[in-house]
C-alpha cells in the first residue's frame, strides 16, 4: 500500500495567510505568533470599529498599540525622516478609534493639530522601532490591500495561548515568518491551469495562459504571441494590471497605450510574450490608488502621493514574472521597458537581461506630468 502523500506545508501557510488577509478585510482581529511563543492581535485600521478595538484589548488583556510605516508616520508629523520601514507607536492615554483614524488617515494632520477631529489625541504619543510582529502586521495589511497601519495589543503572558486557545476565540492564527515569505511562495506556487487561443485586434496568433498559485491566490496572464522559441532571448514586456487605464481607457496614465502597443509591436516583430501581472497601482492595489489619484489631485506627485498613503513608492515585486518565464522555458529575455530597475529586479530573480527595448509612447495634456515623475524620480528612460 502506497504511503500517504506528505502535505505541502507551503501550501497550506500561504492558506493561513490568505485566511488572516480576508479577516483583516473583514474588521477581525488576527493573531500573529513568533517562535519564541509570544503572541500579538492585531487589527486592521481601515476596518476598526469601536466594537472591534474593545474585543481586542479584552482577549489580549493589554492596551493596544499602532505600528504604521516610516512614510505614513513622516506624511502625520510623528517623526522628521521618512523612509521604507515600520514604526511603532505607544500612547500615553487609551486610544479610541477616532483618534487612531485622525493619526493615520490619508489627507489629516496630526489629531493634535486637527481641530476638526472628534475626539482628543493621546498628550503623549512614543515612537519606536518596531519589533518582528509589527512589521508583520503592517505587511498584513499590505497583503489586504488595506492602507498599512495596524493596532495591535500584546497577550499578557498568563493568557498565552495555544491553537485551541484561537480556535475558542474564532481568531487566524498566522506566524510572522509566514507572512514575511508569502509573496515569495505564493510566486513560486504558480502552476499553469488555464489556456486557450485568444485571437486579438493587435495579433490575431495570440494564445492566453492563466498561472495560479496553490492557495488559489490572484491569476497572472501570460498572453503569448506566435511561437516564440525556447532556448532563444525571448521578447517580453511586463504589464502591471491597470483597471483605469487598460479598460477604461484613463489619461491619467499611460497603461493601455503601452499594453497595446507593446501587442503590436511583439505581433509585428514575429513572437514574444506579455505577462500581465495582478499588481494594480504599483502593487498598492485599486483602492489605493484611487486614493492616491485624490493625493494628485491636491498636488502630490505620483511617487509622493504612494509615500503619504504609507506605501513605499513602488511595491511591485517581480518573482512571479520570473517564475512564469521559467515555466514557459525561458531565462533569458530582451526586455520592452524604459525602466531600468525592472531590469535590475528581473535579473535578481534569476531571468537574464540582454537587451533593453525601448517602449515610449506620446504623453496627453492629462499624463505629461506622471510621465516626467516617472522620468525624473525613478529614471526611466524616454
Amino acid at each position: 500500500m502506497p504511503l500517504p502523500t506528505p502535505p505541502d506545508t507551503n501550501a497550506h501557510a500561504l492558506r493561513l495567510v490568505d485566511r488572516a488577509r480576508v479577516a483583516l478585510r473583514c474588521g477581525e482581529p488576527v493573531a500573529i505568533a513568533d517562535d519564541t511563543g509570544r503572541l500579538v492581535l492585531t487589527l486592521a485600521v481601515e476596518t476598526l470599529t469601536p466594537e472591534a478595538l474593545a474585543r481586542l484589548r479584552l482577549l489580549a488583556g493589554t492596551a493596544p498599540m499602532l505600528a504604521l510605516t516610516r512614510w505614513r508616520a513622516a506624511a502625520v508629523g510623528l517623526i522628521a525622516q521618512a523612509g521604507p520601514g515600520v514604526v511603532s507607536l505607544t500612547p500615553a492615554a487609551e486610544l479610541t478609534v477616532g483618534t487612531i483614524h485622525a493619526l493615520v488617515e490619508p489627507g489629516r494632520r496630526p489629531p493634535a493639530a486637527d481641530k476638526a477631529a472628534a475626539e482628543p489625541s493621546p498628550t503623549v504619543m512614543t515612537v519606536g522601532e518596531a519589533d518582528a510582529h509589527a512589521i508583520a502586521a503592517v505587511r498584513l495589511t499590505k497583503l489586504a490591500a488595506l492602507l498599512p497601519t495596524a493596532v495591535l495589543a500584546v497577550v499578557e503572558p498568563g493568557r498565552r495561548p495555544d491553537p485551541a486557545w484561537c480556535q475558542r476565540h474564532d481568531l487566524r492564527l498566522v506566524t510572522d515568518a509566514d507572512i514575511a515569505e508569502y509573496q515569495r511562495q505564493a510566486a513560486q506556487a504558480l502552476r499553469p491551469v488555464a489556456e486557450a487561443r485568444v485571437p486579438l485586434a493587435e495579433a490575431p496568433d495570440a494564445r492566453i495562459i492563466a498561472f495560479r498559485p496553490s492557495n488559489g491566490g490572484h491569476e497572472h496572464l501570460a498572453i503569448v504571441i506566435g511561437e516564440p522559441r525556447t532556448g532563444e532571448p525571448v521578447l517580453v514586456r511586463l504589464h502591471s494590471e491597470c483597471f483605469t487605464g487598460d479598460l477604461l481607457g484613463s489619461l491619467r496614465c499611460d497603461c493601455g497605450d503601452q499594453l497595446r502597443r507593446a501587442i503590436a509591436d511583439i505581433s509585428a516583430l514575429g513572437s514574444g510574450i506579455v505577462l500581465y501581472l495582478a499588481q494594480e497601482g504599483r502593487g498598492i492595489g485599486l483602492v489605493n490608488k484611487l486614493r492616491a489619484y485624490q493625493l494628485q489631485d491636491q498636488g502630490y506627485d505620483t511617487l509622493d502621493a504612494n509615500e503619504r498613503l504609507g506605501f513605499d513608492a513602488d511595491e511591485r515585486l517581480y518573482l512571479p514574472a520570473a517564475e512564469m518565464l521559467r515555466r514557459l522555458g525561458f531565462d533569458r529575455v530582451r526586455l520592452m521597458t524604459n525602466n531600468p530597475d525592472k531590469m535590475a529586479q528581473l535579473a535578481r530573480c534569476g531571468i537574464q537581461v540582454v537587451e533593453r527595448v525601448p517602449h515610449i509612447i506620446p504623453s496627453n495634456d492629462h499624463n505629461e506630468a506622471y510621465l516626467k515623475t516617472k522620468a525624473s524620480r525613478s529614471g526611466h528612460l524616454f
